[in-house]
């Protein structure tokens, strides 16, 4: 059976992965610091029919990216789909932008996912290839906070590079990029802006926000064999928001009210 390992799994967007990798007969490892959140959402899985276990883990640690692909080669012996979920945000502002903040921004966000594929590479290839979703941001197009956009820009570039030098060992590396989530990560984000999930749902072709479930889709697809000439790509998960603004439709009676949406750029998932 087929291994997929998928780090934030106490997330919204990570559980969601792991559901759908679990139906589509993947073992599933989550690995998260949520111990208590993460044994619940694989207990739930294995009650659904799946297989799923939990390794608590705190990414930031030194060496924790390798003692953690060292766990699943020592307990499975293959890993065939590797989903960097896990994040955080912080230093939205230049003006005060912290350095330790900083720092732990693009440790979690960029420099764990690096040592992750670093780390796999060896039994991916071991495994017959396989497949690395990172999970990115519409915030690098757009720049907001200054470490979560750098570090998400940086996640694409990343995400380039591990295409074109792991791609002769049959792995397959690509991003989705999220736009806004009605997800409880960005609640503290709508709670203190006024008017943001409307402002995103205008912001939509689709007119409503994303879900985690909708981004598991895309992480889904990327696994699965269906994406198997796909690579170095960012699949937009954003229901449009990633296109530029449209003008207003004009009246009959008066075209100069032509005008551009403004769009505000505001942390995205």
């Amino acid at each position: 059976m087929k291994l997929a390992l998928v780090t934030g799994g106490a997330g919204a967007v990570g559980a969601a992965a792991a559901r759908m990798l679990a139906e589509d007969g993947f073992r599933v490892v989550l690995a998260d610091r949520a111990l208590e959140r993460t044994q619940a959402i694989c207990d739930e899985i294995c009650r659904n029919g799946g297989e799923a276990v939990a390794e608590p883990v705190d990414l930031l640690e030194e060496g924790a990216s390798q003692r953690l692909i060292d766990s699943v080669a020592e307990r499975f012996g293959r890993l065939d789909c590797l989903v960097n979920n896990a994040g955080m945000t912080g230093a939205p502002r230049i003006d005060s932008v912290e350095l330790s903040v900083w720092n732990a921004v693009l440790a979690l966000n960029l420099t764990v996912p690096m040592l992750l594929a670093q780390a796999a590479q060896p039994l991916m290839k071991q495994s017959g290839g396989g497949s690395i979703v990172n999970v990115a941001s519409r915030v690098y197009l757009a720049g907001t906070g200054v470490a979560y956009t750098s570090s998400k820009s940086g996640l694409i570039g990343l995400t380039r590079v591990l295409a074109v030098q792991l791609g002769p060992d049959n792995i397959r590396v690509n991003a989705v990029a999220p736009s806004f989530l009605n997800t409880p990560f960005n609640d503290k984000i709508v709670k203190e802006n006024t008017g943001l999930a409307a402002s995103f749902r205008k912001m939509s072709p689709l007119g409503r926000l994303g879900t985690a479930e909708d981004v598991a889709g895309a992480i889904a697809f990327l696994a699965s064999p269906r994406a198997n000439f796909i690579t170095g790509d960012v699949i937009h998960v954003c229901g449009g928001t990633q296109l530029a603004p449209q003008p207003a439709s004009a009246g009959a009676d008066d075209a100069s009210h032509n005008q551009t949406e403004s769009e505000e750029h505001l942390i995205a998932s």
